[in-house]
């Protein structure tokens, strides 16, 4: 009788402690559940809250309409004075480019009136989309061009002086995009990348830089600008007028 109580009670003890083994095993995970359900919250609302303030960046678009409208076509116009929603990043009045030599006295995109718009109402349609443009070179002066001629005389990467380049016209910018906590979109390479690699055919590139580049092309091209072949981060706006190489320099302040 002893033994089968004993037996008994070991069998008793044996399950509950099974029991509080899967009891506390199933607690745990719940807690982790909650745990990372909490983070997946945290994520959206910041998500959300971000969505609502590029919102209201969108609803106050059109502030500087007016200023916009004005502008006539040709003149070189200074982008950030028409909208305060892009990113610069201006490569040439820096020492980050394939120069490693700052060949700009100071930062500023400058085109002509037409292009300024393109890139306006191309930057609203990123926005909407959650994303911005991010510039790397705009208007390029002659004289700056020559200094690029003789410091990398290429064809293959630097316009000759002698023909000149669609940069030297202001009709030409270099760009990228950015999300909406400012950061780059991976594009496969780097700016001024002189490889196959930034082809726009190249395709050993993964799925998410393939649709990157594809997004910047189809709202670029869609707004009137084309591509070169060899460089992803580079377009040509298309105009019926024949705008004239310039050395126009803009002022530093």
């Amino acid at each position: 009788m002893v033994k089968k109580l004993l037996f008994i009670t070991f069998l008793i003890l044996l399950f509950s402690c099974k029991e509080t083994s899967v009891a506390t095993e199933t607690s745990t995970r719940t807690l982790a559940l909650l745990e990372k359900s909490k983070a997946i919250q945290l994520r959206a609302e910041k998500v959300e809250k971000h969505m609502r303030e590029w919102q209201d960046s969108l609803d106050r678009f059109g502030d500087k309409q007016a200023a916009q409208n004005a502008i006539d076509d040709n003149d070189f116009v200074d982008i950030e004075k028409l909208s305060n929603y892009f990113v610069l990043d201006m490569k040439y009045a820096t020492e980050d480019n394939f120069l490693k030599k700052a060949v700009y006295s100071c930062a500023k995109c400058y085109v002509r009136g037409v292009v300024a718009k393109a890139l306006i109402n191309a930057n609203k349609d990123f926005m909407k989309k959650g994303y911005r443009i991010k510039l790397f070179d705009c208007y390029r002066p002659y004289s700056v061009q020559k200094k690029m001629w003789k410091i990398f005389p290429n064809p293959g990467y630097v316009a000759d002086p002698k023909g000149g380049s669609i940069h030297n016209k202001g009709a030409a910018v270099d760009i990228t995009l950015t999300d909406l906590q400012g950061n780059q979109l991976d594009m496969g390479t780097t700016f001024d990348h002189f490889g196959k690699e930034a082809h726009h055919a190249y395709k050993e590139l993964s799925d998410e830089v393939i649709a990157n580049r594809k997004l910047l092309r189809s709202i670029m091209e869609k707004h009137g600008f084309s591509i070169i072949r060899t460089e992803w981060w580079h377009y040509n706006f298309k105009s019926d007028t024949k705008f004239k190489i310039s050395d126009f320099r803009w002022k530093c302040t």
